[in-house]
């Protein structure tokens, strides 16, 4: 029987509760999950890559099932280097999926990969990494935001 096998593709700057939500919901879904952190040299980030990937290390480590790893140009090229068919996406609002799907339709053109869609709870649906560092930037409380090891750097990173 085959590994079924997923990844969970972005920068993570931080990771926010809405991540972890997605992550934990492919890992119940899938034998691995790869979380993917994309390496953008071109664009400046609050924590380098390794610091994303330590501290999603550190907040996946109840899955079992959860590796994290980083990658840079194409996510198509990531999955086919390492035996990834499924791409697992969260959809937060319609603007989300216009972007996605045509995205997910050139994975699907380039390297025959699939993209699972999965709708953000609730809870998280107005929530992005941008939006929570511009919060934290000027002190305002991102506590339910994101998990414990996220808030700490946070407050190491911005003072408060």
């Amino acid at each position: 029987m085959t590994t079924r096998r997923a990844v969970c593709p972005g920068s993570f700057d931080p990771v926010t509760n809405g991540h972890l939500d997605i992550i934990g919901r492919a890992a119940r879904l899938y034998d691995e999950v790869v979380v993917a952190v994309l390496i953008n040299k071109t664009k400046s980030s609050l924590f380098t890559v390794d610091e994303r990937v330590d501290l999603l290390v550190e907040c996946t480590a109840a899955y079992p099932n959860v590796t994290v790893d980083s990658f840079h140009g194409l996510i198509v090229d990531f999955c086919r280097d390492h035996g990834i068919q499924v791409i697992a996406k969260g959809l937060r609002a319609v603007s989300d999926f216009d972007y996605e799907l045509k995205m997910a339709q050139m994975n699907n053109g380039l390297a025959d990969v699939e993209t699972l869609f999965m709708p953000t709870s609730p809870l998280y649906s107005f929530l992005s990494s941008s939006l929570v560092k511009e919060v934290a930037t000027f002190g305002g409380d991102v506590s339910g935001l994101v998990p414990d090891p996220v808030l700490q750097r946070l407050r190491e990173k911005l003072g408060g």
